[in-house]
C-alpha cells in the first residue's frame, strides 16, 4: 500500500506524508484514490517521466501515505506538494499542501492556512500529516 517516491534516489531530506481520506461526516472513506506529484530537491519537475509522481488507494480505514523527499523552492513558489483525491464515485479534489513556518509562504499567493501540513521530526527525516475531506 505504501508508495515509495524515492526509488529513483533523489537527494534531499526524506519525508513521509500520511493521513486519512474522510467523507463529509468525517468518516473514513476506503479505496479513495490519492495522487501526488512534486518538484525534486532542485525545484524541478520531471516532465518526461514519472519521477516524484505516484498514486495509491486508501486502505479500508481510509489511510494513505507516501515516502518522498522535501521539495526544493523554485522561483515564485514556496515548498508544496500537489494532490488529487477522489472517493469512489465522487468528485476530484485537486489541491496543494504546504509546509508550516516556511518563510516564502507569505509571498506565495496560493498558500491557504487550511492546507498547512502538521509536521514533526522522524527517525529518517520528517513526518507530515494531513486529512482530506471529500
Amino acid at each position: 500500500m505504501k508508495q515509495d517516491l524515492y526509488l529513483d534516489a533523489p537527494r534531499g531530506e526524506r519525508i513521509t506524508i500520511a493521513g486519512y481520506v474522510l467523507g463529509d461526516r468525517c468518516r473514513p472513506t476506503p479505496r479513495s484514490l490519492v495522487e501526488i506529484w512534486q518538484a525534486d530537491e532542485n525545484g524541478e519537475y520531471d516532465r518526461r517521466g514519472f519521477r516524484l509522481r505516484g498514486h495509491q488507494f486508501a486502505d479500508e480505514q481510509g489511510r494513505w501515505w507516501f515516502n518522498t523527499v522535501v521539495p526544493a523552492l523554485y522561483p515564485g513558489r514556496t515548498r508544496h506538494f500537489h494532490f488529487r483525491v477522489q472517493r469512489p464515485g465522487g468528485y476530484v479534489l485537486t489541491t496543494q499542501l504546504f509546509f508550516p513556518g516556511e518563510p516564502s509562504n507569505a509571498r506565495d499567493r496560493i498558500v491557504d492556512e487550511t492546507l498547512l501540513m502538521t509536521i514533526s521530526p522522524a527517525g529518517d527525516g520528517q513526518f507530515a500529516r494531513f486529512d482530506f475531506v471529500v
